[in-house]
């Protein structure tokens, strides 16, 4: 959490620094709307419908003088969510699980034109950058009550029996990188689509990681509703050290939609 704060506040002094130093026609502000989605342990496909959920960013950009290089920073939300029956994999479908999550971000990085705006109406884009995001996933109950996964740690996390699995945090560091491509409309407004992922340092957007816990353990430790959602299977139980997830990949996420970009006193 200390390596999270001392990221933001670095953001935080970085964007106040750029925004100081800049003049306001080199300003820009756009709002992208468009879709969300998610890469882990309930899909293996790069990008599945199956996943997809609303997603929302908001940036503001300062454009340098070269106009190639764009400085961006901005804030962002999307849902995700996965369901093991819409896997085609037989074992991934009996083990049952489900998740949904409501994504926060925040980031600062580079954009790099490229070819010249002054010289072209339509043009692609690279970006990449640093950012923070927040997530919480959680499922419903047989009674069907909404429960948060995190606090019930079903792998074990956080108890005696399993010392090497700590509870995961859930506001986590990502690298955000894509593509786009850019339309001039006028002076004013340009339009963009945009594909963006984000690499992110954790494996448990999803709650599934390693292997299954012992169900006493949970029992004991965080009660019967801990033991329910750790293993949804048609089985009695889940095998006790049996592959629950893959601990070697972690989990992905990505936003894309549409851009509209408003320019500041007009630009190119």
């Amino acid at each position: 959490m200390i390596q999270i704060i001392i990221i933001m506040r670095i953001l935080t002094i970085a964007f106040l620094f750029i925004f100081n130093s800049c003049i306001a026609q080199q300003w820009q502000a756009e709002v992208m709307a468009g879709v969300s989605g998610y890469n882990g342990d309930l899909t293996r496909q790069a990008i599945s419908v199956n996943t997809l959920g609303p997603a929302v960013n908001v940036n503001f950009k300062y454009q340098l003088a070269n106009d190639i290089i764009v400085i961006r920073g901005g804030i962002g939300y999307g849902q995700i969510h996965a369901n093991d029956k819409n896997s085609n994999n037989l074992a991934t479908k009996s083990r049952n699980l489900n998740f949904k999550s409501n994504i926060f971000e925040g980031n600062l990085g580079l954009e790099i034109n490229l070819f010249d705006p002054t010289e072209y109406e339509g043009y692609p884009y690279l970006f990449a950058g640093v950012g923070v995001f927040h997530f919480n996933p959680y499922t419903y109950d047989k009674n069907n009550t909404k429960t948060y996964l995190q606090p019930l740690g079903t792998e074990g996390q956080g108890s005696a029996q399993y010392p090497n699995r700590s509870v995961y945090s859930l506001t986590k560091v990502c690298i955000p990188f894509g593509l786009g491509w850019k339309l001039k409309i006028n002076e004013q407004f340009d339009l963009a689509y945009e594909l963006g992922f984000r690499y992110t340092n954790t494996d448990y957007l999803d709650d599934v990681s390693s292997t299954y816990a012992d169900p006493q353990v949970l029992l004991a430790n965080r009660g019967p509703v801990a033991v329910e959602l750790a293993y949804r299977g048609s089985k009695a139980s889940a095998p006790v050290g049996g592959q629950r997830g893959n601990s070697e990949a972690k989990d992905w996420y990505y936003m894309t939609g549409f851009k509209l970009i408003y320019k500041f006193g007009g630009q190119y």
